[in-house]
């Protein structure tokens, strides 16, 4: 079998069909790009959507059945501003329903930034389910290190959320959307092809002609700035249950050039009991080269995979 990533084989026409149900009278909404092998849930950033994974997904179809999850209040599932409806305990309960539609038992996770916060929330929730995941630059940190002054807040508002509020919202096209947000930070670093792929499913088309972000500002800031919600805090709490129960073998990235605290990610190995795997690259470092990101999904989620088989669990597989 060609190697994952290989462009000359990279399924480069498969285009993913959208789904959508509903759980706790919020509408959960995903991608799903097909494939005939083990499923495969993806889990985005705060403020993205499901689509950036489009470049990887379309690698990876030929090894798994892959489908990526709009989270609560981005993409083209619901609108959600409360921040006390934004906890990752909850989207990780929206995954869970996501699966269920699907028909998917037992599943892998990979998940980046905030994403990978709520993966560890699925396998907390149901750890029997999750046979890998795969945590890169997640953002579950110990309480401790939540109140730090590198986390900490400013005159009341995280610096972070701050930023979300400040974003364009609306925008005359998708194409004036890319143009510029590929000529600056953060988002310059991406593959274009991840880029098109935030771009083309993260905006909504308004009746005006022009588009907005899919996931409002006031969204991001929510997740960013909460004190009160279940926040990183919560999920690096849940990621020590979820060593504790032992089902569900980890693996967990970095960036070698990460605008975080690599102490975060060193901790998380730690906790797991596992080497932390430094990736050439920023916090977005799995979008910035797709055919990378494709090969560290996969040959994490198979080693991981085998090592659940090993302990007793059974090979992915819808039911």
């Amino acid at each position: 079998m060609p190697p994952v990533g290989d462009p000359t084989t990279a399924p480069v026409g498969t285009e993913p069909t959208a789904g959508r149900t509903e759980r706790d009278g919020v509408g959960a909404a995903w991608l799903d790009w097909g494939g005939d092998g083990p499923p495969l849930l993806l889990l985005h950033p705060n403020g993205f959507c499901a689509g950036v994974y489009d470049p990887i997904a379309r690698r990876l179809v030929d090894r798994y059945r892959v489908v990526g999850v709009d989270l609560r209040g981005h993409g083209a599932s619901d609108d959600e501003v409360d921040e006390m409806r934004l906890g990752n305990d909850a989207l990780g309960l929206d995954v869970l329903a996501v699966a269920d539609a699907i028909g998917f038992d037992r599943f892998a996770v990979a998940g980046v930034s905030s994403g990978g916060a709520v993966g560890i929330e699925v396998a907390a929730a149901a750890p029997e389910r999750v046979d890998a995941l795969v945590l890169c630059e997640a953002v579950a940190i110990s309480e401790e290190a939540r109140e730090e002054q590198h986390f900490g807040f400013v005159d009341g508002v995280h610096p972070l959320a701050a930023g979300a509020l400040r974003r364009r919202d609306v925008w005359a096209d998708r194409a004036t959307v890319e143009a510029s947000y590929g000529s600056r930070p953060p988002l310059e670093v991406l593959d274009p092809a991840a880029l098109a792929g935030y771009v083309r499913w993260g905006f909504r088309d308004r009746p005006d002609g022009t588009v907005e972000l899919s996931c409002r500002p006031e969204t991001e800031a929510a997740i960013f700035g909460s004190r009160e919600r279940h926040g990183p805090a919560g999920s690096f709490a849940a990621l020590r249950r979820v060593v504790a129960d032992g089902r569900v073998p980890i693996a967990v990235l970095a960036g070698s050039r990460t605008d975080l605290d690599a102490d975060w990610f060193a901790a998380q190995a730690a906790v797991v009991g596992v080497d932390l795997q430094v990736v050439d690259g920023g916090h977005f470092c799995l979008f910035e080269d797709s055919d990378r990101g494709a090969r560290l999904v996969d040959e994490n989620v198979r080693a991981l995979q085998r090592t659940s088989t090993r302990h007793g669990g059974t090979e992915g597989g819808t039911s």
